[in-house]
């Protein structure tokens, strides 16, 4: 019986790195809505030869957190306000689906898995750390997602979180007193591990919803 060679599982490729690594740019801020990529500068940059750099740009493409124009090069995508309010939706739709599996059975699983970012958000927002809740804003959604068991959601998660905190870009957040952000995760928590699921409906939709009046408010 022949052996065909394969990658080994439990290392990440030269390229998974270098796409993981635009990818926290690009949510970052560091990478610029709309700037150009250029593969030997980034091939350069990460000291490997272009091939992984090419891979990862095109896993980025198909994500859809860069663009290429046929001739000019690849870009980091610029989200317009369309583009706000089509991601919350495509969010509240995700999480909706994520939140109606944690209440079929998975309540305290996720209530326990959600509560390290609601302690880091109400610890940096008392100190005033919008990097800080953003953060940890964000792991709370990721927790929220993979509470439900589903690889499929958080894969279709993923893109959509990166572009919330794209849509955000130097704000950090719409909230001027952080607290408040905090305060609303925190209810949310609250009654995914043990409010009426009506409420927990409620509060995830109400929450997306505010998020979009923000944006488009700045």
């Amino acid at each position: 019986m022949s052996i065909i060679d394969f990658e080994p599982v439990n290392q990440q490729s030269t390229a998974e790195m270098i796409a993981d690594r635009l990818r926290e740019a690009i949510m970052r801020g560091a990478l610029a809505p709309g700037a150009q990529l250029g593969e030997a500068d980034l091939a350069t940059s990460f000291g490997v030869s272009r091939g992984p750099v090419r891979e990862a740009m095109q896993r980025l493409v198909q994500e859809g957190l860069l663009f290429s124009i046929r001739n000019r090069g690849i870009f980091v995508i610029e989200l317009t306000t369309d583009d706000v309010i089509d991601i919350y939706r495509a969010r509240t739709a995700l999480e909706g689906g994520a939140l109606e599996l944690i209440l079929d059975g998975r309540r305290e699983i996720a209530y326990a898995a959600l509560q390290p970012s609601v302690t880091a958000m109400r610890v940096t927002a008392e100190a005033g750390d919008a990097t800080g809740v953003s953060d940890a804003d964000q792991a709370f959604h990721e927790s929220l997602v993979a509470a439900a068991d589903s690889p499929r959601l958080v894969r279709a998660a993923r893109t959509l979180l990166i572009e919330t905190r794209m849509c955000l870009g130097a704000l950090q957040t719409t909230y001027p007193d952080l607290r408040e952000q905090a305060r609303e995760h925190v209810e949310l928590h609250e009654a995914i591990g043990s409010g009426s699921p009506d409420r927990a409906r409620a509060l995830l939709v109400e929450h997306m919803d505010d998020a979009v009046r923000r944006l488009r408010g700045r």
